[in-house]
């Protein structure tokens, strides 16, 4: 059964200006998600984001808490812990599906969570 479905697009120009600024990574970013070209970046953001929403945004989320993986395969993913580990149980968030893709000037991430 679909939990939730979250998208998020994100301007790479825009996104790029925002994580020059002191302590921008730091808030949206574990320290093994920081480094990477500003696409990578923005399109972790948009995932993060896209996550957020299918967990229906409720306040209190904190964005270190969702960390964009790959496996072997490149595939994309999360590790969740803390905050959005806790939505996600409430929620009975079995298994998420993520998507990213970086074209034309942006960043665009679709999840879907399944129970």
């Amino acid at each position: 059964m679909i939990v939730g479905i979250g998208v998020d697009v994100c301007d790479l120009e825009r996104f790029g200006r925002a994580v020059e600024r002191p302590r921008v990574r730091d808030r949206l970013f574990a320290p093994a998600e920081q480094s990477g070209a500003v696409q990578t970046l923005a399109g972790r953001f948009a995932a993060k984001e896209a996550l957020a929403k299918a967990l229906g945004a409720p306040e209190g989320l904190v964005w270190t808490d969702a960390i964009v993986t790959k496996d072997a395969g490149g595939r994309p993913g999360f590790a969740l812990s803390g905050t959005v580990r806790a939505r996600a149980d409430a929620l009975g968030v079995t298994t998420i599906h993520l998507s990213i893709t970086h074209d034309a000037g942006v960043a665009v991430a679709m999840v879907v969570c399944e129970g």
